[in-house]
C-alpha cells in the first residue's frame, strides 16, 4: 500500500506506507523488502521494527538503556515443562503470559495461580516459539505517540480504561464499552515525565518516523513503567495514534504528511552513505 502527497499515475511510487500488522508487517520483514528495494517508507527500519516486535529484546535493550520495565521471565515452547517446574511455584502471580512475537494482544492470557499457568503457556505457544512471562501490575495504562527521526517529539498521553480484565483483543476490537481518556488525567510533572520516557523508548530502539510508546503508572508507587512500543499502531482516524496528535495540535492530514516528509528525509539521508570501499 501506498499514500502518494498526491493523486498520479504517470510515475513511481514516491512514498510506500506499511499499513500491515503483526508478523511479516511490523516485525522488519516488509521492512527488508522496502530497503532492498531502495525505496523511500515511512516508520522504523528493519532493527527497530524487529525489535519492537521481539518483546523479549525490546525489554533487554531499555533495561540495558536504564530504562524501567517490570519483571519478566522468557521460555521456548519446547521447555514449557520445564519452566512450569522451575517457577511455577515462585512467579509472583497474577501474572501475564503473551507470544514474545506478536501484536494486538492475540495469544494474551492471564494467569492467577500457578495452576493457570501450563494453560496460559500452552496458548502462547500455539503463536510463538518464544514466550514472555511478565509479572502483573495494579497500573494505570498511558499511551504516547511519538513522532520525528532524530529529533523525536511525544504527543500528550492518553488513558485507556478498559471494560474487561485488561485491554485484551476482545477490548479493543470487538467490545466498544472501554473508554479512552484525552488527555490523560495526570499532573504536569507526569505529563513531562511520560513525554521524556516516550521519547527515550523510542530513541533506544532505534525507531523512526512514528511509534506508540505504551507506559504503566504504578498505582503502589506512583512510578512509570515501560509495557511496549508499537512501531506501526492503528491509523485509522480514530485510532490512539492520530488521535494524541489531534488532541496535541497536528491535524490527521498534516500528520500525514509530516510522516511522509520524514520518510523522504530519511531515504535522502542513506542514499548519501558509502555501501562499498
Amino acid at each position: 500500500m501506498a499514500i502518494l502527497p498526491e493523486p498520479r499515475q504517470d510515475g513511481p511510487v514516491d512514498v510506500f506506507f506499511p499499513i500491515v500488522h503483526g508478523t511479516y508487517g511490523e516485525d522488519g520483514t516488509i521492512q527488508g523488502l522496502l530497503e532492498l528495494a531502495g525505496v523511500p517508507y515511512v516508520g522504523a527500519g528493519v532493527l527497530g521494527s524487529a525489535v519492537g516486535m521481539d518483546k523479549d529484546v525490546m525489554k533487554r535493550l531499555l533495561r540495558e538503556a536504564g530504562l524501567p520495565v517490570g519483571d519478566f521471565w522468557v521460555t521456548r515452547a519446547k521447555d514449557i515443562d520445564t519452566f512450569i517446574q522451575e517457577f511455577s511455584a515462585e512467579l509472583p502471580y497474577p501474572v501475564f503470559v503473551k507470544p514474545a512475537n506478536l501484536g494486538s494482544s492475540v495469544g494474551i492470557t492471564k494467569a492467577r495461580n500457578a495452576s493457570e499457568l501450563p494453560k496460559s503457556l500452552a496458548i502462547a505457544a500455539e503463536f510463538d516459539r518464544k514466550i514472555l512471562v511478565e509479572k502483573g501490575i495494579d497500573a494505570r495504562e498511558i499511551e504516547l505517540s511519538v513522532l520525528g527521526n532524530d529529533d523525536p517529539k511525544a504527543s500528550i498521553p492518553g488513558e485507556i480504561i478498559p471494560s474487561r480484565d485488561f485491554y485484551d483483543y476482545q477490548a479493543k476490537y470487538i467490545s466498544d464499552d472501554s473508554r479512552l481518556l484525552i488527555p490523560a488525567p495526570l499532573s504536569e510533572e507526569e505529563v513531562r515525565e511520560a513525554q521524556a520516557l516516550a521519547v527515550r523508548v523510542f530513541q533506544a530502539l532505534e525507531c523512526s518516523g512514528l511509534a506508540r510508546v505504551d507506559l504503566f503508572l504504578d498505582k503502589q508507587t506512583g512510578k512509570f513503567l515501560v509495557n511496549e512500543i508499537n512501531t506501526l499502531p492503528g491509523f485509522t482516524s480514530i485510532s490512539m495514534y492520530p488521535k494524541l496528535w489531534e488532541a496535541s495540535g497536528l491535524s490527521y492530514s498534516d500528520l500525514l504528511d509530516r510522516l511522509i516528509a520524514l520518510a523522504m528525509e530519511r531515504h535522502s539521508e542513506k542514499k548519501k552513505l558509502r555501501t562499498k570501499v
